[in-house]
């Protein structure tokens, strides 16, 4: 059972996830509240996070602080370039548009408590057309570019997760097992230099923009 607590200030936007939640066997709405608790509850494998809780501000601080004990989904009404990296870079483990539908929901959840990484194909598309304006991932320089360094098949592999697709989704797309897709995504992290998922995702974008022609970043 995945656990999951909701964290925003909108009364309808907790009540709406809770609903979504509790309709799949899997999943299990822990708490909901409208800022950053002191502590969660116990075996929470996901939070659920809106990215505006104070209303102008994203809460980028809270991000990082939750991601180092649990996964962290980050759902917003927000659809700029900006809003999306700077969650991935304060350790968001996905992206969730507030327009997507019940199942993208649970999808995301399942995603993120499985260890993988999750961002929409809309917010993925949107992101690409900003992509340009990345510098790297934080801490300073950047790393290797994927063209240059991961096989054929690591690109593909590398391509679908940056059009949304999970792990799972990966291995039936491609016809092979969930575990080989693990692999390929640890040769392409060692490969890459990258530390987190949120790195990941960004050279998965990166990637995607050099496919479609618009050259390296």
């Amino acid at each position: 059972m995945i656990r999951v607590v909701v964290i925003d200030d909108h009364p309808i936007a907790r009540y709406g996830v809770a609903t979504i939640l509790g309709a799949a066997p899997d999943v299990e709405g822990v708490d909901s509240f409208t800022g950053a608790p002191p502590a969660l509850p116990d075996g929470v494998g996901v939070v659920l996070l809106d990215l505006y809780l104070n209303g102008e501000t994203p809460c980028l601080p809270t991000i990082t602080e939750l991601a180092d004990r649990v996964g962290v989904l980050v759902i917003s009404a927000s659809r700029s370039p900006g809003d999306v990296l700077a969650a991935l870079q304060a350790g968001a483990s996905g992206f969730l548009s507030k327009r997507a539908d019940a199942e993208a929901v649970l999808a995301a959840v399942r995603a993120v408590a499985g260890g993988e990484f999750y961002l929409s194909a809309e917010l993925a598309d949107i992101l690409q057309a900003d992509l340009a304006a990345v510098t790297g991932p934080p801490g300073g320089g950047k790393p290797a570019k994927p063209a240059d360094v991961l096989s054929a098949r690591e690109q593909e592999v590398l391509s679908l997760i940056a059009r949304g697709f999970t792990h799972s989704q990966t291995a039936t797309r491609l016809g092979v097992s969930a575990s080989t897709v693990d692999t390929y995504v640890s040769r392409i992290r060692a490969k890459l230099g990258l530390g987190n998922k949120a790195q990941l995702a960004l050279a998965a974008l990166e990637l995607q923009l050099h496919q479609h022609g618009r050259g390296p970043v």
